[in-house]
C-alpha cells in the first residue's frame, strides 16, 4: 500500500474541524461534551505526529471511538480503509480454533464479493495480503482494488482467495452493497426473506425488492425474516415493518438535538407514513422536509393482512443495526415476532457527514431514536427472545444453528 502524505497545517486543519463539529453537533445519549473537548487536548499532539493520511487517519478514528457512540465515522476519500460489511458486504465474529482466536467469516451476503469467490459463513480469515490478522484487530479494506486473502475453509483446506472490492457509487458514503433482498420456500407453508440491508435515504427500491419476495411467498402461513449482518440505511426498512402488521401503527420517532432541546410533543411531530412508489413523489417529499426539523414518527403504512401475521421469526445477531434494529425492536414490542439469534448492535442514532477538508469526511449522529414506547436501543440493542449462538463445528455439519431454531420456532406455531 502507498502511504500518503499530509503536512502538518493541513492535519492541524482537519482535527481542528473534527473536534469542533463533534462538540457542536453530535446528538446523542450520553454525550459529553466537556469530557470530549478534554480527550481532544490529551490526544492532540499524539494524533498531529502522524505524517500519513493512513497513521493520521486510524489515530483520530482510536480518539471517536473512545466515545462509544454509534455511526461515528473518520475516513479518507482514497478509501485505504473501510470496514468489512461496507466494503466486502461481510462480517466476523472471534472463533478460537487450536487454542488461537481467529476471525471467522459470519455473514456473507449473497452478490457480495466474499460470496463470489466461493467464501462461506464458517470459513477463517487468516490473512490480508500477507498480513496475518487477529482479533480485536478488525478486518478493513480498500475499496477499489484487489487483494489476496488467507482462508481456512470449513473442510481445513487453506487456500489462497483473489479478493475483487469494487470502488462505491459514492465516496461520500462508502458502501458496496450486496444483493439486498432474496427469498426462498424451505418446507411447505414456510417462507424465508433475507434482507442484507435499506440503502437510500427514502428506499424505493429496496421497498420494491420487498414487495416482489412477499408476492412470491403468498401461499405461505409462516414467515422467517432474516436480518443478520444488515448494517441498515433509510426508510426502507419500513416497508418491512408494514408486511409485519395489517394496521398503521406508529413504530418510533427521531428526535434532533435542537427538538429535543425546546421540548416536544410525540403525537404532535410530523409523521412519514408511506414509502413513495414513484419518484415524482419525491418532489413533495422534498418540499416537506427539506428546510423543517427532520424530527419525525415513522409509521408503518397500513398494508393489510397477510397470510403468516401472528406466525413470524425474526433472525438476528450483533451485527444487525441502525433501520434492521428499529425492526427488531418494532416487533418485539409489538409482540409480532419471535426473535432468535443474539443481541442486536445497539446503534440505532440518524448520522450524517461532513467534509472537513483535504478529501477526509466525518459522519457523526445528529438524530436519536426513540421506540414508541420511549425506549432508546442505542448502546443497550434487542435481546432475542431464544439467544442461539453461531456455531463453527455445526456449519462443518452443514447446519446453521440459528436458522434451525428459526425453523424450531415456526414449526410451533
Amino acid at each position: 500500500m502507498t502511504m500518503i502524505p499530509i503536512g502538518l497545517n493541513e492535519r492541524t486543519e482537519v482535527f481542528d474541524k473534527v473536534a469542533d463539529l463533534t462538540a457542536k453537533r453530535l446528538f446523542a445519549p450520553g454525550f459529553n461534551r466537556a469530557d470530549w473537548i478534554a480527550a481532544v487536548e490529551s490526544h492532540r499532539d499524539r494524533i498531529l505526529k502522524c505524517e500519513t493520511v493512513e497513521e493520521f487517519e486510524g489515530a483520530v478514528r482510536d480518539l471517536l471511538a473512545e466515545l462509544k457512540i454509534s455511526h461515528v465515522v473518520f475516513f479518507h476519500q482514497s478509501l485505504q480503509k473501510i470496514a468489512s460489511n461496507y466494503a466486502i458486504g461481510a462480517t466476523f465474529q472471534p472463533c478460537q480454533v487450536n487454542g488461537t482466536v481467529r476471525w471467522m467469516f459470519q455473514d456473507v451476503h449473497d452478490g457480495s464479493p466474499p460470496a463470489l469467490a466461493g467464501i462461506r459463513p464458517g470459513d477463517l480469515l487468516l490473512d490480508i495480503d500477507g498480513q496475518p490478522i487477529f482479533p480485536p484487530e478488525k478486518p478493513a479494506f480498500r475499496m477499489g482494488g484487489f487483494c489476496q486473502i488467507g482462508v481456512e475453509k470449513l473442510s481445513g483446506e487453506q487456500v489462497r482467495v483473489p479478493l475483487g472490492v469494487p470502488l462505491p457509487k459514492s465516496k461520500w458514503h462508502p458502501i458496496n452493497r450486496p444483493r439486498l433482498v432474496s427469498w426462498s420456500k424451505p418446507a411447505r407453508g414456510i417462507g424465508y426473506l433475507k434482507a442484507a440491508g435499506f440503502p437510500g435515504q427514502v428506499g424505493m427500491d429496496v421497498a420494491r425488492e420487498i414487495d416482489r419476495a412477499i408476492s412470491e411467498l403468498h401461499d405461505c402461513d409462516r414467515l422467517i425474516v432474516d436480518l443478520r449482518g444488515n448494517p441498515g440505511g433509510g426508510a426502507g426498512g419500513l416497508r418491512l415493518m408494514s408486511y409485519l402488521t395489517p394496521d398503521k401503527i406508529p413504530v418510533g420517532y427521531s428526535l434532533s438535538k435542537k427538538r429535543a432541546e425546546k421540548g416536544y410533543d410525540k403525537e404532535k411531530l410530523p409523521r412519514f407514513g408511506k414509502i413513495p412508489s414513484r419518484k415524482i413523489e419525491l418532489f413533495g417529499l422534498a418540499f416537506r422536509y427539506a428546510f423543517a426539523d427532520k424530527s419525525i414518527v415513522m409509521v408503518t403504512e397500513g398494508l393489510g393482512p397477510q397470510p403468516f401475521h401472528g406466525r413470524i421469526v425474526l433472525v438476528v445477531n450483533q451485527h444487525t443495526a441502525s433501520a434492521a434494529e428499529t425492526i427488531t425492536g418494532f416487533a418485539r414490542e409489538n409482540k409480532l415476532a419471535t426473535i432468535v439469534g443474539t443481541r442486536t448492535a445497539g446503534q440505532v442514532l440518524g448520522g450524517t457527514g461532513f467534509k472537513v477538508g483535504h478529501g477526509f469526511v466525518l459522519r457523526i449522529p445528529v438524530m436519536t431514536f426513540y421506540t414508541w414506547n420511549g425506549n432508546c436501543l442505542e448502546g443497550k440493542g434487542v435481546e432475542p427472545d431464544h439467544i442461539i449462538e453461531l456455531s463453527r463445528d455445526a456449519l462443518r455439519q452443514g447446519r446453521d444453528t440459528q436458522t434451525d431454531k428459526a425453523c424450531a420456532a415456526i414449526g410451533g406455531f
